[in-house]
């Protein structure tokens, strides 16, 4: 028997190995080479050079230095933890403001316009061909001292008012402009994946309109709603238009900080220390809700559609 075997198995691994050449270069992977390429020097690359400047020393300009700490913890020491703090509160109010702002919105796009809401569409898309400082700059026109809002009351009833930027509210709302399609199109998708015959058959058995919401269509529509939040959290998280233009640096976000060390600080290794903190952040976050998400049920790939 084990002089029968042996040759089998000889054969079978010799078999086995052309096979596997195959699959090194399939037509798929010869495909998708020049996509992986693009990515290691467009995406790879730039990150794993911030991330080697972040153990660089203070204020040096190349990567061949001994790598330090000393970068993470001057962040700590130095209090840039508030500007952390700070943009994390500043992202975490506009997602509170977005979800409650969008799901009416959403609701009556995905479930009550009908036509309408391509209409409603076009208009929520259209701003975004213009370059975000310039629609921001358009709110400070309109709500500046003597601007539209404050000139138009002044003339028209005589009313008085003080400026409206450079203020946190001021931030918040260009945050919660400026990233609304983001919150609202995903919440759209989540909403449109509620079966009408769910909800009717909840009236039906006596559930009154917000039991429906809270046990029906919440549920059902929290993939989007998930993706919505995380989309603009990030994203708020990041910003750093909107606390320049409109905030008047009130608030120094931890994008303003990174921009300050990068250029005006010329301390590239801290700057790189906070991108990666801030990278680091993020993706954890990332990850832990993309554990909760069905995306294949999103994409229409769940077992009822193969």
């Amino acid at each position: 028997m084990s002089t029968i075997s042996e040759p089998m198995t000889a054969g079978g691994t010799r078999a086995a190995r052309p096979a596997r050449r195959r699959r090194l270069i399939s037509p798929g992977l010869l495909a998708a080479l020049p996509v992986i390429v693009f990515l290691l020097l467009a995406f790879a690359a730039p990150l794993l050079a911030v991330l080697g400047y972040s153990f660089m020393p203070e204020k040096t300009f190349e990567l061949t230095q001994a790598p330090t700490l000393e970068n993470y913890l001057s962040v700590f020491s130095n209090s840039y933890y508030l500007s952390f703090g700070k943009s994390l509160g500043l992202a975490l109010v506009t997602v509170l403001l977005l979800m409650v702002i969008s799901w009416p919105i959403a609701y009556g796009m995905a479930k009550l316009f009908g036509r309408a809401a391509n209409f409603l569409t076009l208009a929520i898309i259209i701003p975004l061909f213009v370059s975000e400082n310039i629609r921001l700059f358009g709110w400070v026109l309109f709500l500046i001292k003597g601007g539209v809002l404050l000139g138009g009351l002044k003339a028209w009833l005589g009313i008085d008012g003080e400026s409206m930027l450079y203020d946190v509210p001021a931030i918040v709302l260009g945050l919660v402009y400026v990233y609304l399609p983001f919150a609202l199109f995903p919440m759209v998708l989540g909403i449109s994946m509620v079966p009408r015959e769910v909800t009717e058959a909840a009236f039906d058995m006596g559930a009154t309109r917000w039991q429906v919401f809270r046990e029906v269509e919440l549920p059902l529509a929290m993939p989007g709603i998930l993706i919505g939040g995380l989309l603009t959290f990030i994203l708020s998280l990041g910003s750093l238009a909107e606390s320049k233009i409109l905030g008047g640096q009130a608030v120094i976000m931890i994008a303003d900080e990174i921009e300050t060390a990068f250029t005006f600080g010329q301390n590239w290794p801290l700057g790189a220390a906070l991108s990666v903190l801030l990278i680091l952040f993020s993706g954890t976050l990332v990850l832990t809700l993309l554990n909760w998400i069905d995306l294949d049920k999103i994409l229409g790939r769940g077992k009822g559609s193969e």
